[in-house]
C-alpha cells in the first residue's frame, strides 16, 4: 500500500512538471518593440524578425529596435583572423 501511494505521488509530480508551460525570456528574440505603451525601457522583445516587429508597431506610437540582450549564434565556419606578428 505504501509503495502504491509513493508511486502515485511520483507519477503526479512527473505529470505536473511535464505540463508546465515554457517561459519565453526577453533574451530569446532579436527584436523589441518600444514606445509609449511599454513601461520597460527594453519594451516587448518577442519578435523573431524585424518585419514582425514593424507589423506590430504599425499604426501605434511604437518603434522597433534590436534586443540588447540577444546573443546571436556563432557561425561554425567562422575563424577569427589572426594578427600577424613580426619576427626580428
Amino acid at each position: 500500500m505504501r509503495h502504491l501511494l509513493l508511486a502515485a505521488v511520483a507519477l503526479g509530480a512527473v505529470a505536473s512538471i511535464a505540463m508546465m508551460p515554457s517561459v519565453a525570456h526577453a533574451r530569446d528574440y532579436p527584436f523589441c518593440i518600444k514606445g509609449a505603451d511599454y513601461d520597460s525601457a527594453i519594451g516587448d522583445c518577442s519578435f523573431d524578425t524585424y518585419d514582425q516587429c514593424l507589423a506590430a508597431a504599425s499604426g501605434r506610437r511604437a518603434y522597433c529596435d534590436a534586443n540588447p540582450f540577444f546573443v546571436y549564434p556563432r557561425r561554425p565556419d567562422f575563424v577569427p583572423p589572426r594578427k600577424h606578428q613580426r619576427h626580428y
